[in-house]
């Protein structure tokens, strides 16, 4: 059973695919060579499942950074006889530079030390284990390394370390001096292709060389320069990667069955591509850094849920990161899950709930980038023609709403919003999407409709607040998405007396918000979701509360890890949920950029 805190991990990508190394060196997750293959290492979901770590013997201390805005880590280790620098990363293909990151990797781990004075003990295992822990492979020794044999996977490990092969795992020490290295890289081949290995005296470059890419990228895409400029950077960089470069679809975390309580069974796998969360990660990359990938994830979305809408079938509220639609749901009962929390899912039983609320994130993203993506093709623009249709179709309908509830549907009043949004901006967006007269003319009427209906029956007079859902009397932050998405300006006395509501009832001890207080169908409690403190920060901003939100902004950030990353949520002192989590890094981003536009315009 894994217990390493969610906190102690930092986020290595390569665009393709994922990689999680602990502060004490081991990399616990590792899925060649998409973001959503089973997993060649998975200690961070059983101890049994694979590992590879390089770290110090002993007692030390850690210090960690990403270099030049991209994430490409660098930990300093310091024993009591003399300090180490371990760089990792997962390599990018030679020579990618700018928007080319992550088109065509190696898929290639590489882990670097050098002492930086004294002698420094440092310690290699290799515990390969495919398909998710299935698989126990059979361990060669090369003049290189070591070979990986059995199951569908080809791994090969590079190292100047001399190891002993006992069973599945590899082991091995070295003792440095003085400007003395020592080079670990782990490569996949698919079946049948075995590639030249990688020189140990080649990862060093082949660092340097995803360094000097990552820093293009970073050049080139973060041009954020406001308050808290730093963490939104490095949120620029986290979100792009999440981005699966040979597609662009971008996923909500690189994880899967991180919980949302320790020994909870709210465990879902979220490497596939949310409309939403990845609507809102173009909107927030507008903000942190360049959009101009826009037009592939729109590419992306056409290929994969066109034939959906066109057939008359709802679109999906996700996909597969190539474009699946089948994301069935599956237990893997062998794993014992993070610190005892089972179940261990993979693919996500959400893929075929009926969610409104997409429609206006994907207009809302397509209208924010409409300078990158028209013009389009006509079938792109029929797409998004019928994004607008379907909305004021279905307005009326029931729905699971943006928090996913596996109980029965209902009518959110977030989700009505977001239809609004998809045919407000449909209809800014009219002479691009080539809207006939009649069909502007219904989704004005519908959008409206929608308004008036929100306005009656979504806000509740007596709590003075926009509800969950019609007619109700529950509470729920996506309430404070309405200023933010437009729908009635902050400053609004209903969107202040919400905001107001939300402090009172859903903000807990530690000043985080929770998403609601009753009961959503599942077993068990759930922490505060960092988003959603985000959004209380980014509304009171828009409502002109620059000095609580600032406070609200900077309780928040304190949540994050030794190299600003964020999981989804936050209880009883730690990081929960899948990790690094997108949703959150969004947050982020959009509350920063709130902030600095808000207090410039006062």
């Amino acid at each position: 059973m894994s217990d390493t805190p969610i906190a102690d991990y930092a986020f290595l990508s390569d665009c393709n695919s994922a990689a999680l190394v602990s502060k004490d060196g081991s990399v616990d997750w590792l899925a060649f060579p998409r973001f959503d293959a089973p997993s060649v290492l998975g200690r961070l979901l059983d101890d049994s499942a694979g590992h590879l770590r390089f770290g110090a013997v002993g007692p030390s201390r850690i210090t960690r950074r990403y270099l030049d805005d991209g994430l490409v880590l660098e930990t300093t280790i310091g024993t009591h006889e003399g300090v180490v620098i371990i760089t990792d990363a997962l390599a990018l293909g030679a020579g990618e530079r700018d928007h080319s990151i992550g088109l065509s990797v190696p898929h290639l781990l590489l882990r670097h030390a050098v002492c930086q004075s004294g002698e420094v003990e440092l310690e290699l295992s290799f515990a390969p284990r495919p398909e998710y822990g299935f698989a126990v492979p059979l361990l060669r020794p090369t003049e290189t390394g070591v070979a990986v044999r059995g199951g569908p996977d080809v791994l090969t490990l590079t190292t100047d370390i001399p190891v002993v092969l006992d069973g599945g795992t590899a082991t091995g020490r070295v003792r440095l001096h003085t400007d003395q290295t020592a080079a670990v890289a782990l490569q996949w081949a698919p079946p049948g292709q075995v590639p030249p290995p990688v020189e140990a005296s080649q990862v060093a470059p082949l660092i340097e060389d995803t360094t000097q890419a990552w820093s293009s990228w970073a050049s080139q895409h973060q041009t954020y320069d406001g308050p808290w400029r730093d963490l939104v950077r490095i949120s620029g960089a986290v979100l792009q990667g999440l981005t699966f470069a040979p597609t662009g679809a971008i996923v909500a975390a690189a994880t899967t069955s991180l919980p949302e309580v320790v020994g909870g069974s709210r465990n879902w796998d979220y490497r596939y591509s949310w409309l939403r969360d990845a609507s809102m990660t173009l909107d927030a990359l507008w903000v942190a850094a360049c959009p101009d990938e826009s037009g592939q994830f729109l590419s992306w979305l056409v290929d994969a849920a066109a034939a959906d809408l066109s057939s008359g079938r709802p679109i999906q509220i996700m996909y597969g990161i190539a474009g699946e639609h089948d994301l069935a749901e599956r237990t893997l009962n062998h794993l014992a899950g993070w610190r005892g929390s089972r179940p261990v899912r993979i693919g996500n039983g959400a893929f075929d709930q009926r969610q409104l609320d997409v429609y206006g994130e994907v207009l809302g993203a397509v209208h924010r980038l409409r300078e990158q993506v028209f013009p389009t093709d006509p079938m792109t623009t029929d797409f998004l023609r019928g994004i607008a249709n379907a909305a004021a179709d279905e307005w009326r309908e029931p729905d699971q709403g943006i928090w996913e509830v596996r109980g029965g549907p209902r009518r959110f009043v977030h989700s009505a919003v977001m239809c609004w949004v998809a045919l407000d901006r449909a209809l800014q967006m009219a002479d691009e999407l080539g809207a006939e007269p009649a069909t502007r003319a219904r989704w004005e009427q519908e959008r409206d409709a929608i308004m008036d209906e929100v306005l009656t029956r979504g806000f509740n007079r007596e709590l003075g607040a926009f509800t969950q859902s019609f007619d109700s009397d529950t509470l729920d932050a996506s309430a404070l998405l309405i200023p933010i998405v437009g729908f009635l300006p902050g400053d609004d006395p209903r969107v202040r007396s919400t905001i107001d509501a939300v402090e009172a009832s859903l903000v807990d001890e530690h000043g985080l918000v929770h998403r609601y207080r009753v009961d959503d169908g599942l077993v068990g409690e759930e922490g505060a979701f960092v988003i959603c403190t985000f959004w209380l920060a980014h509304a009171q901003a828009l409502a002109g509360q620059t000095t609580r939100a600032r406070e609200v902004f900077d309780r928040t950030i304190r949540l994050r890890n030794d190299v600003d990353l964020l999981a989804e949520e936050y209880l009883d002192g730690e990081m929960l949920g899948n990790f690094p989590q997108a949703f959150s890094h969004i947050g982020l981003v959009n509350a920063a950029w709130a902030i600095c536009q808000a207090e410039d315009a006062t």
